[in-house]
């Protein structure tokens, strides 16, 4: 598919134990049926042609002869279609016999691969027939073409090289020493397991925690088949519980007894980009690899493109994300505080959401310091651009919590200053801005050094990605609590503090919440409205967010990310619209790193960070051409 993403899927058909050819056709109707979704990786059961159950019938030659025919049938049903399939079936070779699974690709068998570990204990007793994987790889005439067995084979797409598919087969995966392990330090992407596990009580939970923690280690993508309801129960159940993840997190699961195909769409890139920063994944370059050709050039079909990639869709999750986030960040400030015992924390307060989640936040550390809170000194500044609306925000809020209130005017000071420096105060230029922002900031820091105390920063992660702050102004503090927390979840955290604070704080935050976004340097419009909207001039802060998350946490390029913008946002805006803000999220990225190279210490809250110690350490004047180059030729 585009962009590095493969669409897998695992289906357990209708099957009839001992019976290859009707379990056969039953596979081949689900390959046409996958094939015209576009399915390129396709998994089905361990023993899928012969049935996991046959017991003593696996030694049986007319079994095993007639398993190799339908394998056959399956092989030519692939012809001509741009799939990968995985079925399983008995193999003698040697002597031996080994339960496999065989890759088929365009109309041919290409390889088996052994099965290395066989649970012998409790219901299962496959040593009884089948040998454990050889050491070396087998060659043996079945047929034309077909003749490799090996246990740590790979098979990567013509095309596309770095999508690596790796096989194990049910207990492999649940072995303390994994094959896949393996797999992925030789260069497998996509790991698939044929399996037959039978249900009982706790299993489907305990085969997600397998799941997730194999592919979370092993920064890979997992195709999990299990055997289906067809197989003979004797003493055990089987539900075609199957499953897809991809690094930790579960993309698709087909519920147990439910005969639904397990479909999803897994990101390679994103995995690749994540093996590249991990530093304790070991690669190796031993691989015995084979070529197939299966990868499309489809667009997805099932994967859902979150639009606010940063922000937990379901109540409960939000609150639960929002509540941690906020202890973070208190615990944080609070060891600062109390590690060079400061009597006092000064901020300034707005009116707008950023600051006043930093004053909530400083709120909640004095509480776990069990200091007063009227040792908070939040300082409302106003100044041309302030209006009646935040100033009354920012002097209820401060009355609600209790802190200590400074008000102090700016505009005369800096008109002042504007008469010793000789600059028009008509002019409102990026001077006329930043005289203020400056002068707001001196204000703080003497404050705090009168007082004993600590400046508290307020800008977020999205007003640092954008450079959207003023240097050695509102850039500059001495502990910034919001600098990892995204413009598109501030609103989320103070919702979540509104709730927990009840009374007459909740009425005023709840009123804060509705206030545009501006740094209000400009002065208001005849009717005191807000005239500088930050949107307005650098962007949806939602897009922006979108597109940071995709560029620092999953490695996206500007190609990649416009076609998942589109998709996300494609009821919001068109594509023209997503890719005149894609180039002015690059240019001003790059632009502004001067800006990231010397912010302050604050707390870490989530996987994206510009934390120039802790995460981002990126040159001040590194080019963003490449990037530039790519997003305007979209």
């Amino acid at each position: 598919m585009k962009h590095q993403f493969i669409k897998v899927a695992a289906a357990s058909p209708d099957l009839k134990v001992a019976d290859p050819a009707y379990n056969a056709q039953k596979i081949i109707e689900i390959i046409e049926q996958q094939s015209e979704k576009g399915t390129e990786v396709l998994v089905f059961p361990e023993l899928s042609l012969s049935g996991y159950t046959c017991g003593d019938l696996f030694l049986q030659e007319t079994l095993l002869k007639g398993c190799l025919t339908a394998l056959q049938k399956v092989a030519v049903a692939t012809e001509g279609k741009k799939m990968l399939v995985f079925v399983g079936l008995p193999v003698s070779a040697g002597g031996k016999l080994y339960n496999c699974a065989a890759a088929v690709s365009s109309g041919e068998v290409l390889a088996f691969i052994p099965k290395t570990y066989l649970p012998n204990y409790n219901e299962f007793y496959e040593r009884r027939y089948f040998s454990p994987a050889p050491e070396e790889d087998i060659t043996f005439p079945l047929a034309e073409g077909w003749g490799q067995m090996r246990r740590d084979l790979l098979f990567y797409d013509e095309k596309n090289p770095q999508i690596v598919v790796g096989c194990e087969i049910c207990e492999d995966l649940w072995a303390p020493e994994a094959p896949s392990v393996g797999h992925c330090r030789r260069g497998a992407t996509l790991i698939v397991n044929l399996s037959a596990s039978n249900e009982t009580v706790g299993k489907r939970e305990y085969r997600h925690k397998l799941l997730a923690a194999q592919s979370g280690k092993n920064l890979c993508a997992y195709v999990y088949c299990d055997a289906g309801e067809g197989e003979s129960t004797s003493d055990m159940v089987f539900a075609g519980n199957s499953m897809v993840y991809e690094n930790g997190v579960c993309l698709a699961e087909s519920k147990p007894f439910s005969g639904e195909v397990c479909e999803a769409e897994a990101d390679v890139g994103f995995l690749l980009s994540e093996r590249r920063k991990n530093s304790t994944f070991l690669a190796e370059e031993d691989a015995y690899r084979m070529e197939a050709s299966f990868v499309t050039d489809g667009d997805l079909s099932l994967r859902k493109t979150d639009p606010m990639p940063f922000v937990p869709h379901e109540e409960g999750e939000r609150r639960e994300r929002a509540g941690l986030i906020l202890e973070m960040q208190a615990h944080g400030l609070a060891r600062r505080l109390a590690h060079i015992h400061a009597r006092t924390a000064v901020l300034g307060v707005s009116g707008g959401l950023d600051s006043t989640l930093a004053l909530l936040v400083t709120c909640r550390a004095f509480d776990l310091l069990k200091k007063s809170r009227e040792d908070i000194i939040a300082v409302s500044m106003p100044g041309f651009g302030t209006t009646v609306k935040t100033k009354n925000n920012a002097t209820a809020l401060m009355q609600a919590l209790g802190v200590t209130q400074k008000q102090i005017n700016i505009s005369q000071t800096v008109l002042k200053h504007f008469k010793d420096i000789g600059h028009d105060p008509e002019e409102m230029n990026t001077t006329y801005e930043n005289a203020q922002a400056r002068y707001r900031t001196m204000i703080l820091m003497d404050l705090a050094g009168d007082l004993g105390g600590i400046v508290v920063g307020t800008g977020d992660l999205s007003e640092l990605a954008l450079g959207w702050c003023t240097y050695n102004g509102d850039h500059m503090s001495m502990y910034a609590v919001n600098c990892s927390v995204p413009k598109t979840l501030v609103k989320y955290l103070v919702l979540a503090e509104a709730e927990r604070l009840g009374g007459r704080a909740e009425v005023v935050l709840k009123g804060v919440l509705g206030t545009e976004i501006s740094p209000e340097l400009l002065p208001p419009d005849e009717k005191g409205n807000i005239v500088q909207k930050t949107e307005d001039l650098i962007g949806p802060y939602e897009l922006h967010d979108f597109f940071l998350y995709h560029f620092l946490r999953r490695g996206d390029g500007p190609a990649k990310t416009l076609y998942l913008a589109e998709r996300a946002f494609a009821e919001k805006y068109d594509r023209t619209t997503l890719k005149k803000w894609l180039v002015v999220f690059y240019r001003r990225f790059f632009a502004q790193q001067f800006k990231r190279n010397c912010v302050p210490d604050g707390v870490k809250v989530g996987s994206v960070s510009l934390s120039p110690r802790a995460d981002l350490r990126m040159p001040s004047d590194a080019s963003a051409a490449l990037w530039l180059e790519e997003a305007e030729r979209l």
